[in-house]
Order: C-alpha cells, then structure tokens, then sequence
C-alpha cells in the first residue's frame, strides 16, 4: 500500500478551499508548478482525478468531494502532532474589521483555519458598514480592514477584486403577491441599500422596506421567511437563496458592481497581519 504525501494532501485541500493552484501557491507559498505536481502524484496514487475546471475555478470531482473530508482530517492530525513540538512561528494579536456579510462567509472558512494553524495569535473580528469600518475615528483601532466601495476603481490602494451586486430571494418562500417591491435590506449608510434605492428611483420602480437588519443572517431568515428580496455581492449569496433577474415577471435593474479592498498600513504591519491578510486574498481572488 502506498503512503500519501502530507504536503500533497495540503496542496489538494488548500487549492480545493480557494478554487486555484495560482492562490493555493500564493498561500502555501509555493510555485504554481510545485502546486500543480503535488496533486498529480496524489491522483496517480489514488487512481482518480480529483478537480474539474468550471467557469476558470477548479471544482471537486465526485472522487475529490470523497477524498476532501478525510484529508482535512489527516492534516487537522498532522498539524495537531507537529505542534505539540514545534513553537509556532507567528503570535501576538490582531484586529481585524470586515463587513458582516463577507464575516459571515469569511469566519468560518479562512479565518477559522488560520486560527487552527497559528495558535499563539489572538484574532478579533469586528463587523461593521465599510463606511464606520473606514471613517477616521474607527480605522485606526484595527490592524486590518476588508472594506466595500461604491465607484469601482483599477487604481484604488490594497485592491482585491471587483464583485458583482446581485438580487437574491428565495424561490420556495418568495412574497410576489406584492405589487412593491419588498425590500429586505441593512440599515441606512449601508452600500448596497444605497445602490438598490438609487437604481430603484431611477426605473420609478414601487418598492418598500419590509425589514431591516444589520447582519447577514437576519438578512438571511427574512428572505427565508419570504418577506421579500435583497442584493449582495455574488460571491457572499448564502447556499439556499437564488439569485434572482426578475420578480412578478418583471426584470429586477441592474446594480454594477463594487471594489473590495483589503486596507493596513504595510510598513507597519506585524508578520501576523501580513500572513493573515495574504490568506484573506487568496480566498476572495
């Protein structure tokens, strides 16, 4: 019986977490090609391909979303053992400001597994609207901020990506007796409520606020309960909820887009804000 590579099993389960050997290699750091023959030797030693290219992200096959569970076990065992008698490399503390929403899809993926990997550093995670994130009597209490923009910008500093605002309800509860619009949506000062309402006036569409909520899961229950739509970044739309073009048969507007950037001071930053804000952009890459 063959052994399996731990440092093959890693390059498969982090290039499964973030969609791609380029930001698998960025995280591990590693080359692409380095990446890249680790999964081959683990699919020749396993007898199956483990990854399908899908819209330019790499996808689990059926044998990869086999493999998957037991190969985070694996490491989560390997790690577990190597740290009972190597001082991890990383400590001290960092504070990390984030949208609820991207905190919401964020926390439980990357940052939780950055946790597990270094121990010694303390992460404290504040939600807030990008606007307080970023206004200049908060920003200086964090050590890291992901914030939202409202005017796109390829010149804008600490630049992520660009993603696109989309409608999203739920297609089994959907509230479309209703000839307004419902709105579920943050508070006022919120980027997305102000782009929803602009784009609304401007097609004179009817709409009302039916509920409002300041995170993402109580976003989340409403348009569960069918109390009516909402618009988020597309790559933070919950499992369960559709993202939506029309309602009452009529085509919903179109929102744009908006930047995500990740902002701290670099010449200040601590070798634990820069390994952490380097697993935040593979993830949204």
């Amino acid at each position: 019986m063959r052994n399996l590579s731990i440092d093959a099993l890693r390059a498969f389960v982090t290039t499964a977490d973030v969609g791609s050997v380029t930001n698998a290699a960025d995280q591990l750091g590693r080359s692409q090609p380095a990446i890249s023959l680790q999964i081959k030797k683990l699919e020749e030693s396993l007898g199956a391909e483990l990854f399908v290219r899908l819209n330019r992200r790499l996808k689990l096959s059926e044998a990869g979303q086999t493999v998957y569970p037991t190969a985070k076990d694996i490491l989560k065992l390997n790690d577990q053992l190597a740290s009972q008698f190597q001082r991890p490399e990383l400590a001290g503390q960092i504070r990390l400001g984030i949208p609820s929403e991207f905190a919401t899809t964020l926390v439980p993926k990357i940052i939780g597994r950055f946790a597990q990997s270094y121990p010694n550093i303390t992460l404290e995670v504040f939600s807030d609207l990008s606007r307080n994130l970023m206004s200049e009597n908060q920003r200086e209490h964090y050590d890291l901020i992901l914030a939202l923009h409202d005017k796109p910008s390829a010149k804008r500093r600490g630049l992520i990506r660009s993603d696109k605002l989309v409608w999203v309800g739920s297609q089994n509860h959907m509230a479309d007796r209703q000839d307004i619009l419902p709105l579920v949506l943050a508070q006022d000062g919120c980027l997305y409520r102000k782009r929803v309402l602009r784009a609304l006036e401007k097609i004179k569409r009817p709409w009302h606020i039916i509920h409002t909520n300041p995170d993402l899961s109580g976003i989340r229950a409403a348009i569960e309960e069918g109390l009516g739509i909402t618009v988020l970044a597309l790559s933070t739309v919950p499992e369960g909820l559709d993202v939506l073009t029309k309602y009452q048969n009529q085509a919903l507007p179109e929102l744009g887009s908006i930047d995500i950037s990740l902002q701290y001071e670099q010449r200040n930053a601590t070798p634990a804000t820069e390994r952490l804000a380097g697993y935040i952009k593979s993830s949204l890459n």
